[in-house]
């Protein structure tokens, strides 16, 4: 069964777009993944207490035969094999995935919650996931990405790259 996934992509260590990009590169040439579009890059205000530099954000809406488990598990070598240290949690990275939706499931698993619960609440990720999918109704707020966007009251900096 293949299923459509939507994933939030973050860097703020290093060259934050080659991270941005090499991580899309190395997603769309995984076995089982199919990149169905990607947002633009953003350049986006830190959320969080933690203070560090600014990140680069975008999204990409893919087609997986994985299930959510298989494809956290495939993410996160993703992001060790990228260099990604887990020393801090919110803290800098060079790369980071969340996966936001898979299809219009909801799971919640020691490990995943999904849809991610914070989604709604960031600007950094609905500003790149409105671009590509603005129409897709979550699935417990059952409200579409524009909507949500609208209603976001973060007022983090999110910027379009030139």
């Amino acid at each position: 069964m293949s299923h459509t996934v939507f994933i939030s992509i973050g860097s703020n260590i290093g060259d934050r777009i080659k991270n941005c990009k090499n991580a899309i590169d190395n997603l769309a040439h995984s076995k089982g993944i199919k990149l169905i579009k990607a947002s633009s890059f953003y350049e986006t205000e830190p959320w969080g207490d933690i203070e560090q530099d600014w990140f680069i954000n975008c999204v990409v809406q893919i087609e997986t035969t994985f299930d959510a488990e298989s494809l956290l598990v495939l993410l996160q070598n993703i992001e060790m094999g990228l260099g990604r240290e887990r020393v801090k949690k919110g803290g800098p990275r060079v790369i980071d995935f969340d996966i936001l939706f898979l299809n219009s499931e909801t799971i919640k698993t020691e490990n995943l919650i999904i849809p991610h619960p914070l989604l709604h609440k960031r600007r950094f990720v609905m500003m790149p996931l409105n671009e590509i999918a603005p129409g897709f109704v979550h699935p417990v707020l059952k409200k579409t990405v524009a909507d949500l966007l609208k209603e976001t009251d973060d007022n983090k900096m999110v910027t379009p790259c030139p």
